[in-house]
């Protein structure tokens, strides 16, 4: 049987901010279906993993049907380099991203004409939710080019009805003239840059606050509500997560609602979530229940991914500002960015989310880990706050160094350093340095 050439259209009247979750469930079932038939008989990988799992499309009769079938794993993209995952012709793929590969083989993906309309569609719907309207004015500090980040938010910026200013990462002196120069409403970045381009304006005499934005929308890293705190009172804005990966679609994949600030909404319409087990991934968590976010993609064509693994930690919770579609919590890591100190599991964000409740502390922080004998040891580097000198740094200190030991279970070292010694972000910031192998 051939598989339609795209996913099954929602019924007449379908609202996707209003649709009840049975609605949406009764979409989600027949595009998934169409799904995983169109991965099974066009991608090769699929059609190989799903016979030696022993499943085949046709066995898809429910939503938990799904938990039958085999995961994606980062590799299985990097195995099909370059083209090997796409589902449709080259000559009907309109545009091609990958990853920057620094860890590896890079993963590709493809998307087309349709592909990219709903991209455009989805982004959008995650600005509207978050407070940027028709007419604003975006500044879209996400990085250009193989990276899906900028020209994915910029799409979806224009489809929104606003008016694109395309700055990219980096040229932080430059970010700040545009800022006032162009007047913009809404900036687009990580969390970590938005707070590198305040640091460089107050160090210039300038107060963010007094700029034209209202509204920040800041994905491409995890982030802490510590975070959204630390950026509203140092732009006076209001800020909000969009979550997305490039292999699931790029930004867009879930957003978050200005007057709830409660996570971002999944597009259920488009996207099947689950959550499973890191360590026992046959093991599928409940709503509510922490674990590792897997997607499945229900609508692209020219790379479907059924069940993939996105080793983010997170829940699922009920719907509330779109009531049909599911909540992700705060991502509270990575699977593969765990620390394992002496047997206790640490995140960067549990490091974020204490030092900025101790006074004096900044929130730019580093985190090393060396073996200067047998064990591992880590050393948390974090920049005082202007002002903070002498005796009261060293107070701060010490109370994080408490602070990590009661709360983590784990020892570390602190240094603090001075104001601006720490390198800033462009884009995504490394928070991990390991020198074990140094």
């Amino acid at each position: 049987m051939s598989t339609p050439a795209s996913a099954p259209a929602p019924r007449d009247g379908f609202d996707p901010l209003t649709a009840s979750r049975e609605e949406v469930e009764e979409l989600q079932l027949a595009r998934l279906q169409w799904t995983v038939r169109h991965a099974y008989e066009n991608v090769p990988m699929y059609t190989e993993k799903f016979d030696a799992h022993g499943v085949h499309p046709d066995d898809l009769k429910s939503l938990e049907d799904l938990a039958r079938f085999p995961y994606t794993e980062k590799e299985d993209l990097r195995r099909c380099y370059p083209f090997g995952m796409f589902a449709v012709p080259m000559e009907r793929v309109r545009r091609i991203h990958a990853s920057s590969g620094t860890t590896g083989q890079p993963t590709v993906v493809g998307y087309t004409e349709a592909d990219l309309s709903i991209w455009a569609d989805l982004v959008a719907r995650c600005l509207h939710l978050s407070g940027v309207r028709a007419g604003d004015r975006v500044h879209n500090a996400y990085g250009y080019g193989l990276f899906t980040g900028g020209l994915g938010a910029h799409a979806g910026a224009e489809r929104l009805g606003a008016t694109v200013i395309p700055m990219s990462g980096g040229q932080t002196e430059k970010q700040i003239q545009l800022i006032q120069d162009f007047q913009p409403t809404a900036i687009l970045c990580t969390p970590t840059y938005l707070l590198a381009i305040a640091d460089a304006m107050q160090r210039q005499g300038l107060d963010p606050r007094a700029t034209s934005l209202k509204t920040a929308v800041l994905g491409a890293e995890p982030w802490t509500e510590e975070m959204r705190r630390e950026l509203e009172l140092a732009w006076g804005i209001d800020a909000c997560d969009i979550y997305g990966l490039s292999e699931v679609m790029g930004p867009g994949v879930a957003g978050e609602s200005c007057e709830t600030k409660d996570g971002s909404h999944i597009w259920e319409d488009h996207f099947r979530p689950e959550i499973i087990d890191p360590f026992e991934p046959e093991r599928t968590m409940a709503d509510g229940e922490p674990g590792e976010l897997v997607f499945t993609s229900l609508t692209k064509q020219a790379l479907p991914i059924i069940r993939y693994r996105t080793h983010d930690l997170t829940r699922l919770l009920p719907g509330s500002a779109a009531p049909g579609h599911r909540r992700m919590g705060r991502i509270t890591g990575r699977s593969d960015d765990m620390i394992i100190l002496r047997g206790v599991n640490l995140f960067p964000t549990q490091i974020e989310e204490i030092a900025l409740g101790v006074p004096g502390l900044s929130p730019h922080f580093q985190l090393e880990i060396t073996r200067p004998a047998a064990m591992d040891e880590l050393t948390v580097r974090i920049e005082a706050r202007p002002g903070t000198e002498g005796a009261a740094r060293a107070t701060a200190g010490a109370e994080l160094r408490r602070l990590i030991k009661v709360r983590v279970g784990s020892s570390c070292a602190i240094e603090v350093v001075d104001p601006g010694t720490l390198a800033r972000s462009s884009g995504k910031l490394k928070r991990i340095h390991d020198l074990r192998n140094r």
